[in-house]
């Protein structure tokens, strides 16, 4: 990790696969990941953890299966949203997105527990930024 300060759009200019984040910056055990991302991801669950989204760029669109059913958030550009540990959850952006999150080291894309993973989703705990 560098010790300088990074610039987002430097950085997401840095790469073009979807769904395949890079860690820009780590807090203490905690890795800051940025992606671009369009259309959908999958439907995964992290059972010990919460997962924090920051849309950058576009809107981000979250469903969710909760105890009283299904829901999806909306997130434009600026809004930020956690999704609880244990929620059944899977994003997609139709018009494509970039977004930052936050969530423990070592924790997959994927989750602990998904549907199975297609070609255009990236199963890893990110990918060191190269800029």
């Amino acid at each position: 990790m560098s010790n300088e300060p990074v610039s987002l759009g430097r950085a997401l200019a840095s790469f073009d696969a979807l769904w395949s984040p890079r860690i820009v910056t780590r807090v203490n055990d905690y890795d800051v990941r940025i992606a671009k991302v369009e259309g959908e991801h999958i439907w995964h669950v992290h059972d010990d953890t919460d997962e924090f989204f920051l849309v950058i760029e576009g809107e981000l669109h979250i469903s969710l299966r909760e105890p009283d059913g299904e829901r999806t958030v909306l997130l434009p550009q600026g809004a930020v949203f956690t999704v609880p540990r244990g929620t059944e959850h899977k994003p997609y952006a139709p018009s494509g997105a970039a977004i930052l999150v936050f969530e423990p080291t070592g924790t997959l894309t994927v989750g602990d527990r998904h549907d199975e993973i297609p070609d255009h989703v990236d199963a890893t705990t990110g990918h060191t930024l190269h800029t």
